[in-house]
């Protein structure tokens, strides 16, 4: 799957910049069609975390008051199909959606919605721990080759609480 978006993508932006675009649009998804639902919590704002380029996708986190995922620009797929995508930490199953004014995307949902996290710093700090563990590389052991070559969706829960236990200790 290659990375790519409509109009000005990832490749002629740097990832951060891609990020905060998206951001910016999904601000005014939120003002516009989200604030009124049941699952928009009024405590958080929209924020892209640590996007970066990996194995020639840029990926990051996205949080909004609704929910919190893992998005890849990419320019292959049909939406609503899944896509499996490596990352240091391993291959995860992402589903395609498209976004006015980005293009196609690639989300994986760690949240949503977003109401276990009392106000942004508690959900920026959750996202800083999923971005580190995803972009984390596994161990070279024995079952190393098998994880990466199994498909899996994200356990939110495993992921925080391992990468979270990991800097406390």
């Amino acid at each position: 799957m290659s990375a790519g978006a409509a109009g000005q993508g990832p490749c002629e932006l740097t990832p951060a910049a891609w990020g905060e675009r998206l951001a910016g649009l999904y601000r005014e998804i939120g003002a516009r069609t989200m604030r009124e639902l049941p699952i928009y919590h009024d405590a958080l704002d929209v924020e892209a975390v640590g996007f970066t380029s990996v194995h020639g996708l840029t990926v990051g986190i996205v949080v909004t008051p609704w929910f919190m995922n893992v998005i890849v620009p990419v320019s292959e797929g049909s939406v609503g199909a899944s896509v499996t995508l490596e990352l240091p930490a391993g291959c995860f199953a992402f589903t395609i959606g498209e976004v006015a004014g980005v293009g196609r995307i690639a989300s994986c949902s760690l949240f949503s919605p977003m109401f276990e996290f009392e106000d942004m710093a508690a959900a920026r700090a959750a996202a800083k721990a999923a971005m580190a563990a995803l972009m984390t590389a596994q161990d070279d052991g024995p079952d190393a080759e098998r994880a990466v070559t199994t498909s899996r969706a994200i356990d939110r829960r495993a992921l925080l609480r391992g990468a979270l236990s990991e800097r406390r200790a």
